[in-house]
């Protein structure tokens, strides 16, 4: 039987995000204004750990989704009607500033949920989103994107990577949150993890540990990390990163009032990208 939350916690976590290890549970309003120094950081810091070539989680951020440290990012539109009909432009999504989907479409719609393991607000949001995701139509990819904050987090995403290229990805998805915020068998932001700690605990899922710790630092981890570490970095550019963020084509990112009411405009952009797609495919009327 699977545990989760109790309520109390969900309701708490319903409105929050987490940012990174300073402040684990931020709002997640968005962040029209003050957001430059936070981006040009993020990208400088990246940057800056890269070239100094002793980080084996650094990645140079994409130079075309940088913004200049001095030059404030493009303001967010404000809220008004926007161009998705029975949403509100700036209340229930806003538009990524060259946003960009994770992976090719190839004719598909891309939902992707940038999460972290440790964020208890993507802890409280994955029964949702779990049940949810199973009922999205063939035309959907759904996708995690695990968000690379820095520091000891970034291990739960190498292994995440790792268990996505060893097999046990889904398997394993729901129980490293109840592990890191339910037993305590992990400690999230109460400690850290090594990667034999890590290791030891995705052995459960039939995986050796020791090659399951040797994978978290392989070539193809490694690229899959570097990977979604840009992509944080890139969607991010004029908001301040915090997960559970779901976007949608990498267009759009949801804001909505409530967890749930989070998936009502993810539906309501899905429907809108399939209508756009359909229109753009359609002979033109002699």
């Amino acid at each position: 039987m699977k545990r989760y939350l109790p309520f109390a916690l969900l309701a708490a976590f319903a409105l929050t995000a987490c940012t990174g290890k300073d402040d684990a549970a931020a709002t997640d309003a968005p962040a029209a204004t003050d957001t430059a120094a936070v981006d040009a950081q993020t990208l400088k810091d990246a940057e800056i750990a890269a070239a100094a070539g002793n980080d084996p989680n650094a990645v140079v951020a994409d130079p075309a989704a940088a913004t200049d440290a001095g030059a404030a990012p493009a303001p967010m539109p404000a809220a008004a009607d926007g161009p998705v009909p029975g949403l509100k432009l700036g209340t229930d999504y806003q538009l990524v500033q060259n946003g960009q989907p994770f992976e090719p479409l190839n004719g598909k719609i891309e939902v992707v949920e940038m999460f972290s393991f440790v964020c208890p607000a993507c802890a409280s949001f994955q029964p949702l989103i779990g049940s949810w995701k199973k009922t999205l139509p063939a035309d959907v990819r759904f996708t995690y994107v695990p968000a690379a904050f820095g520091g000891n987090w970034d291990q739960y995403v190498r292994a995440f990577y790792a268990s996505q290229t060893m097999g046990i990805a889904d398997k394993a998805h729901e129980k490293v949150y109840d592990a890191i915020h339910l037993e305590g068998r992990l400690k999230g932001e109460r400690g850290e993890d090594s990667d034999a700690d890590i290791a030891a605990f995705y052995s459960q899922f039939g995986v050796d540990a020791k090659a399951f710790a040797g994978n978290m630092k392989s070539f193809a981890v490694t690229g899959k990390f570097n990977k979604a570490k840009q992509y944080f970095a890139a969607q991010s550019i004029g908001a301040t990163p915090s997960t559970p963020t779901i976007f949608v084509n990498g267009k759009y990112r949801v804001l909505g009032r409530s967890a749930e009411d989070r998936l009502r405009v993810a539906d309501a952009l899905i429907a809108f990208e399939r209508a756009q797609a359909a229109g753009a495919a359609a002979p033109a009327t002699p």
